[in-house]
């Protein structure tokens, strides 16, 4: 049928109920509301309002091009101290960042302890928002970040001869500013608050900022680490670089606190990140109106597991990481002896050409599944599926691109031995890697959970493949699903810890450094290791989203 009158001056609201079929509402002013239902679960409300409801617009307009002007200007500050002399723009990147964590700081505790507790102020939720692992992950992610400036603080103190006490500001002010923002995260990501808009979207906009602002920190300082290491590698030792060794030697505390920065580093990178997309979507829901009803299986998050039907992409996973984790001890033991190091950079190559066939079998597989169980397509306007498509798309371009940069150089001066084979190899895998597995990822999130799509009216020449296809889904095509999505959730977590911690034998390469020369490549390489690593982690989610959402 078609929607119903509007209801008067009381206006009308379009909305997606709770198996993805659009509603139309009429409100009267009487108080009597109207409300009935397409029969087209794929059918968008009208063109005009959908634009205005999420096109940024006003006080919207106001706070994007506001944090868009200041992630500029403080990443022009981080790349002035990464990419110039570090000692001149040491305090200006880091005042910035402690302003808008003070900021931040102050935003949350008004919005918790008055602003959310106003009655009316979160009519409305968004159940796509802020799921069960997704928090999860997060929540780790915070504690290992807090275990992280606990790190910092105590090789700060350890290393007081050498470094000043003030920056002990920093961690400190982080450790606070990381609490409120995971428990503003963990009890509001799924509001649609409906009062102070303006203050909302600046202050949570002002949050934003500071993610990002604080990821890119993150990753200049491990292009500098890094930066550090190949220059001891190439015997050029800073006199303050001697001067730590000492204390290294001498203080056995500071060692610890040096390699628990250096193993927990990577969690504070991916919680910013993480943490950053889920205020994006908050601040996108700000004045939102949505449906009370939201997808059941959501509610039954740890039900699957009761029931099982993915054993088999467990056991297979469960093999992708023991034997990943044994690659990468092997190769973080070797790489550093002479005589073992081109031992460890076959073991990595060897490892992923094996995974990466699998994973784009299973990919494959995956949306052949899709196909077969017709499923309906859900085409309306989610903040939460848009950021992950997004998200998905453009953190792929790291590994994309230093791919198709790996190939133009063996392309241009030949391979050059077995690595420079192994290393075209990898590329061009993970190429096809990432586009099966993002094509099969996408697919599935604009999948509903349970809702069939009407069957079209086939030719009696197709009615046997139709009624094979019906016995195939009857043997269990959501048991594969599962199965095939198990199997790649653990392989990319896998993907994920190898260059999170640190084994990037992109550095190593003497193809990509011969031919774009060393200081091209390492910009290169650490633009797209990155993204890769955030590629890595948010696939996980995505892909436990598709394992939920399986029958």
């Amino acid at each position: 049928g078609q929607p119903g009158p509007t209801g008067g001056a009381g206006g009308s609201v379009w909305g997606e109920g709770s198996r993805g079929v659009p509603y139309h509402c009429g409100m009267d002013p009487d108080v009597s509301i109207s409300c009935t239902m397409d029969q087209t679960p794929d059918q968008d409300p009208p063109n005009d309002q959908q634009i205005s409801e999420w096109m940024p617009s006003g006080h919207g307009l106001v706070s994007s091009l506001f944090g868009l002007n200041v992630v500029l200007l403080g990443g022009a500050l981080l790349a002035g101290r990464a990419l110039t002399d570090r000692d001149v723009l040491y305090w200006e990147p880091q005042l910035l960042l402690l302003f808008l964590m003070a900021l931040s700081v102050a935003w949350i505790l008004w919005f918790i302890l008055w602003d959310s507790r106003r009655p009316g102020s979160r009519p409305h939720q968004d159940h796509h928002a802020g799921g069960i692992p997704v928090m999860l992950v997060l929540l780790l992610f915070a504690a290992l970040s807090v275990l992280l400036c606990i790190h910092r603080l105590g090789y700060i103190i350890t290393m007081r001869c050498c470094k000043a006490l003030d920056q002990l500001t920093m961690p400190m002010l982080e450790i606070v500013f990381l609490c409120l923002q995971s428990y503003l995260l963990w009890a509001h990501s799924k509001d649609c608050i409906h009062i102070h808009k303006t203050v909302t979207r600046a202050g949570l906009m002002v949050i934003l900022c500071a993610d990002l602002l604080l990821w890119l920190n993150a990753v200049t300082d491990d292009t500098i680490h890094q930066e550090m290491e190949l220059d001891k590698e190439d015997g050029i030792t800073p006199d303050n670089f001697t001067r730590s060794l000492d204390i290294f030697a001498s203080d056995p505390a500071c060692l610890v606190f040096q390699k628990g920065f250096e193993v927990l580093f990577p969690f504070s990178m991916e919680y910013y990140l993480m943490s950053g997309c889920m205020i994006y979507v908050m601040w996108k829901n700000v004045g939102r109106q949505t449906s009370t009803h939201h997808h059941s299986n959501h509610k039954l998050t740890f039900k699957i597991v009761y029931h099982g039907g993915f054993i088999y992409g467990l056991i297979f996973g469960g093999f992708v990481l023991i034997a990943g984790v044994a690659v990468f001890i092997l190769y973080q033991v070797w790489v550093g002896q002479l005589h073992h190091r081109l031992t460890a950079f076959l073991l990595f190559y060897g490892f992923h050409l094996a995974v990466m066939p699998i994973m784009s079998f299973s990919s494959l597989v995956g949306l052949l599944v899709h196909r077969l169980e017709r499923r309906v397509h859900e085409g309306g306007h989610n903040p939460t599926r848009s950021l992950d498509v997004l998200l998905l798309t453009v953190t792929a371009l790291g590994q994309l691109g230093l791919s198709y940069f790996s190939m133009v150089a063996a392309f241009a001066i030949g391979t050059q031995g077995i690595l420079g084979d192994l290393d075209l190899s990898y590329s061009v895998l993970s190429l096809l890697e990432l586009v099966l597995q993002n094509i099969f990822i996408i697919e599935g999130l604009h999948r509903h959970p349970s809702l069939k799509a009407k069957k079209k009216p086939k030719s009696t020449m197709f009615k046997v493949r139709m009624r094979s296809w019906d016995q195939l889904s009857s043997l269990g095509l959501g048991e594969m699903a599962k199965t095939f999505c198990a199997f790649l959730v653990l392989s990319n977590i896998m993907l994920w810890i190898i260059p999170a911690f640190g084994v990037h034998p992109q550095f190593e390469n003497g193809l990509g450094k011969q031919f774009f020369g060393f200081s091209c490549w390492f910009v290169l390489v650490n633009v797209g290791q990155p993204l890769t690593v955030f590629y890595r982690m948010h696939s996980v989610a995505a892909l436990m989203e598709l394992l939920l959402n399986a029958t």
